[in-house]
């Protein structure tokens, strides 16, 4: 983890890649259709779509491992008037946050975690996400032909479906035309919220 924390503090010194400072449009136009509540952004990076949450009424809390980028959301919420919880930390352990959310909202974190920790990760969706929650994801699909490490396999989207309702998926092309997908889950809700 150490690892991974120094080299996103490094990406941050530059903007990287992924952080293209405009919420997608796939999300935007999913926001309109949901009232208000508690939202988290899990590796929230600069703090945008966290800052459009806000903007729509959502109460919100942001978390990333890289501190720089951290610091640059704290300074893009407060230029744009919004009140966000923010974290440095992991999401695969999300210490010090607590539940529970009626939304969870990942653009590209959890296809770039280890297999413990996705493992850790879901656990935490688990734990933090009300029933009826839902939890909106976007992630790199992992290519068959063992070209890339980074993505979801289909044994991740295997246990993922086994915790947690799929509503629906949009797959599609992401950064250097890898393939990709959105996600929209929906915690069952019948289901209790667990402290694990």
């Amino acid at each position: 983890m150490i690892k991974n924390r120094l080299f996103y503090n490094l990406r941050y010194i530059r903007r990287p890649p992924w952080d293209s400072g405009i919420t997608p449009p796939e999300l935007q136009a999913f926001l309109k259709g949901l009232s208000p509540g508690r939202a988290i952004d899990l590796g929230c990076g600069t703090g945008t779509n966290l800052i459009t949450l806000a903007r729509l009424g959502w109460q919100v809390t942001g978390i990333d491992i890289a501190s720089r980028a951290i610091n640059q959301a704290r300074k893009k919420a407060m230029q744009a008037g919004v009140t966000a919880d923010l974290y440095v930390g992991d999401v695969s352990r999300l210490d010090g946050i607590f539940g529970p959310y009626d939304f969870v909202l990942d653009l590209g974190c959890l296809h770039g975690l280890s297999e413990q920790e996705k493992d850790g990760y879901l656990r935490q969706i688990d734990r933090i996400l009300r029933p009826g929650g839902i939890w909106f994801l976007y992630a790199y699909l992992r290519p068959l032909d063992g070209t890339s490490t980074l993505g979801l396999t289909p044994a991740d989207l295997e246990q993922m479906t086994a915790r947690i309702s799929l509503r629906s998926r949009l797959d599609g092309l992401g950064h250097g035309d890898r393939p990709s997908a959105y996600f929209i889950f929906e915690k069952p809700k019948t289901l209790e919220i667990e402290n694990r």
